[in-house]
């Protein structure tokens, strides 16, 4: 069978020498089979033979699919770097903890070989635009795979923050900042904070408080069609840090307003055939340990 693919990138974790010998070998297998292999510039040097390798924001000009090798984090960095390219992404977990990335080194190269003939299971996932408006002009703009949060920043007091959603007041709450999840990032930072686990199929969003000063402030889900507003009610200056996944933007003002909205495109994540959001559920969180079907 003709695979649908003809030329795949690699992206691996570059400050990692770890996964040198697994990108080795999935280089090695990819080029046996006749695909034409592009590896990002800073994970280059982890093959022997000088590949053929670009920036890795420009990846997505020359692939039809992109093999991410290591934890959930290169994953998004992968995912951030590719998304405006509607091409899709598979992950190989080198991590302890991997949601997103599901294929292990040990089935390398039968169960990866069966994907790359078009046997997969293919998924969606929304992704975050955020924008940080100062004096009525966007100063920055980010994208997030798993949330945006506002946290406060270099201050030992909260922050008072204020959100709407679509225009319409939500609430306003003292806190040490607010996270604002897709489904994808329920099973993280959300989830550390008491938010809710989302399937990754639903069409939400979900708002969670960090530390409320009042405990009725619970986290909320919402429509992904939303669009959130953060402003501040603060009558001091204070510095508020705005993280997307890993990317900071610090010195966020008390003047600014944080929009957040879905981005209109998704990102396109590969599985193998048998993937099972709640078996990985069961076996990340230990759960159901000494059950058996």
């Amino acid at each position: 069978m003709q695979s649908p693919f003809k030329t795949i990138g690699l992206i691996g974790k570059p400050s990692d020498p770890s996964i040198a010998e697994t990108l080795s070998i999935l280089y090695d297998f990819l080029k046996s089979q006749q695909f034409t292999v592009m590896i990002a510039k800073d994970s280059a040097r982890f093959i022997s033979n000088q590949p053929e390798s670009c920036p890795m924001d420009n990846l997505g000009q020359y692939c039809d699919l992109v093999i991410a090798v290591g934890g959930d984090g290169t994953f998004l960095t992968a995912a951030r770097a590719i998304a405006e390219y509607d091409i899709p992404l598979i992950g190989i977990n080198l991590g302890r903890l991997g949601f997103l990335v599901d294929i292990s080194p040990s089935e390398l190269p039968d169960r990866l070989h069966r994907m790359l003939q078009g046997h997969y299971i293919e998924e969606k996932r929304c992704l975050l635009r955020t924008k940080i408006v100062r004096d009525q002009q966007i100063i920055h703009e980010e994208t997030a795979v798993n949330e945006v949060v506002i946290h406060r920043w270099v201050t030992p007091s909260m922050i008072e923050i204020v959100t709407k959603i679509d225009g319409v007041f939500l609430n306003s709450q003292r806190s040490d900042g607010l996270i604002v999840s897709t489904p994808t990032g329920s099973t993280a930072y959300s989830l550390s904070a008491g938010g809710p686990i989302l399937h990754p199929s639903l069409n939400a969003l979900v708002l969670v408080p960090l530390n409320p000063h009042t405990l009725t402030n619970r986290p909320i889900v919402i429509d992904d069609s939303a669009e959130i507003e953060i402003s501040f009610c603060q009558t001091k200056q204070i510095n508020a840090l705005v993280t997307c996944d890993q990317i900071e933007i610090p010195a966020v003002l008390i003047s600014d307003k944080i929009l957040i909205k879905k981005d209109p495109k998704p990102i396109r994540i590969l599985h193998p055939e048998d993937h099972d959001f709640f078996q990985i559920l069961r076996g990340k969180l230990n759960w159901s340990s000494g059950y058996h079907i």
